[in-house]
């Protein structure tokens, strides 16, 4: 691949979605009707440019642009792919949510107009995220996500929707805090260890001269990055703002936050995680994630047998799942890390389908609170059963993603030499508490009698391509086998 093309494809994820939000800024106020299905034009783009850099990055190798600054390995592309896949689901379904929105007073033909802009913002910010090796813009990319997703958040303008707004921004603005005070400390220990300043934030130098820093100063500077960054992946203990955050925003926007979001921001943490192995050596991380996994799974499994909402129960599951992912990159086995990222592919595919078919049932019924619905499958059966559906892939039934994936990280939590044999275990009794919950909640939902209501199937079809595409992870991995084993060794599973 020329030089020029791979600029070309590393360009593309973040350029047009940008594009397509000034798009919606310049021309929205003067058209009367949104153009809602452009809104997929942008996702479409990236799962296209995601494809053919795993086709090149498997071939050739990593691929750079712009003197290094970005750069595309196998878990770039995979990130983008889920990216890309998750976008097409919420974009997909947007329409549909929006018009019933309308429909119902609760958005006017501006607030429909800021909301694709800022979406196709958001998309372009994780974009930029997973595409840079520069971990300066990788701080100031997932800090854009922080101020386009609150207005987000925001975005009905209730009592309840804005102080969500603020709680989230406050909390992960703290946790960005720490994660730019980590990379400062990152930083100083690169130029203290002779690395030339243009390079001091490079992440494949900093991996090659790793040995050359200053072990306390990245001990503590890699701790601060991964409370930081794990504030915004929903780990402990700065983890409070996700449940207000998802349950408060558009279905469509916590279908991304949640499906993308979160493992966009795990992925900083990943890319760290390699730096911190080569200076300090694996102990250091896997302790620390292990401790971070384990108490947000506790808390999570905990909240989930208390909760009586089902957007935040959606919302406390993600925290499960993120949890489930730490503990594989804990272990940090090829095996475990394979899994922990299929684990982000099935969980994003799963989850945007389960968040977009709860604004969905939240629109039908009036209330989210689980005690007042009843008979969903009688009374809207396309959003009930998706929404269903979702919630056995979620806890990891067969065929779906998350069945391989879990199974994946128990295997390799069990064989690995690293004694966190017992972590696995306390893990999965904690995993089947949250099976539990979700089980019994999802089914006083759906069950029951209940009359028949028109016009409920409006916007399915992206959360049946999601839902397949998840089954389909689950039964095999296709050609994207060998770009999941490259992105487990492109962070450190040898």
């Amino acid at each position: 691949m020329s030089p020029t093309a791979s600029a070309l494809l590393l360009t593309a994820p973040a350029v047009a979605p940008l594009l397509a939000a000034g798009a919606y800024t310049i021309t929205g106020p003067r058209t009367r009707r949104p153009a809602d299905r452009a809104g997929l034009l942008a996702p479409v783009v990236i799962l296209l440019c995601g494809g053919l850099l795993a086709a090149a990055v498997l071939d050739d190798g990593p691929r750079t642009a712009y003197s290094g600054l970005l750069r595309a390995d196998a878990l770039t592309a995979w990130m983008l792919l889920v990216v890309g896949a998750v976008a097409v689901v919420a974009c997909g379904a947007a329409p549909a949510y929006l018009a019933a929105e309308r429909a119902a007073g609760r958005a006017d033909r501006d607030s429909v107009w800021r909301y694709h802009a800022l979406v196709q913002t958001f998309l372009a910010a994780m974009c930029l995220a997973v595409t840079t090796a520069n971990l300066g813009v990788l701080w100031v990319a997932v800090e854009a996500t922080t101020i386009v997703t609150a207005f987000l958040v925001g975005h009905r303008h209730t009592r309840t929707s804005v102080e969500a707004a603020w709680k989230y921004v406050v909390i992960c603005s703290a946790g960005i805090a720490l994660a730019f005070l980590g990379t400062v400390l990152i930083y100083y220990a690169a130029r203290e260890a002779g690395i030339a300043e243009a390079w001091a934030l490079d992440w494949p130098t900093l991996v090659a001269r790793a040995d050359r820093l200053d072990p306390d100063v990245t001990r503590l500077g890699i701790t601060l990055i991964i409370l930081g960054f794990g504030a915004k992946a929903g780990l402990v203990p700065l983890h409070a703002w996700l449940p207000d955050a998802h349950s408060q925003a558009p279905a469509p926007v916590s279908a991304l936050m949640s499906g993308v979001l979160l493992s966009v921001a795990f992925a900083a943490i990943l890319r760290y995680r390699i730096i911190a192995d080569a200076a300090l050596g694996p102990d250091f991380t896997r302790v620390l994630l292990t401790g971070i996994a384990l108490l947000t799974l506790a808390l999570a499994a905990g909240l989930l047998l208390a909760q009586r909402d089902y957007k935040r129960m959606l919302a406390y599951s993600s925290m499960e799942h993120m949890s489930l992912i730490a503990l594989g990159a804990a272990i940090g086995s090829p095996l475990a890390l394979s899994a922990a990222l299929l684990h982000i592919a099935g969980h994003g595919l799963a989850k945007s389908v389960a968040f977009c078919a709860s604004g969905r049932i939240l629109q039908l019924t009036g209330t989210a609170r689980i005690g007042r619905v009843r008979g969903l499958l009688a009374r809207a059966p396309a959003p009930a059963g998706v929404f269903g559906f979702a919630v056995v892939a979620l806890m990891a039934f067969p065929p779906f993603g998350l069945f391989a994936s879990e199974l994946g990280i128990a295997r390799a939590g069990f064989a690995a030499d690293t004694g966190l044999g017992w972590a696995t275990a306390v893990a999965l009794l904690l995993v089947l508490v949250a099976f539990a919950a979700l089980a019994v909640r999802t089914a006083r939902m759906l069950l029951g009698p209940g009359t028949p209501e028109k016009h409920h199937g409006a916007g399915v079809w992206p959360l049946l391509l999601g839902l397949a595409a998840c089954a389909a992870l689950g039964v095999t991995t296709g050609p994207l086998t060998d770009l999941l084993d490259a992105a487990a060794q492109a962070i450190g599973g040898h």
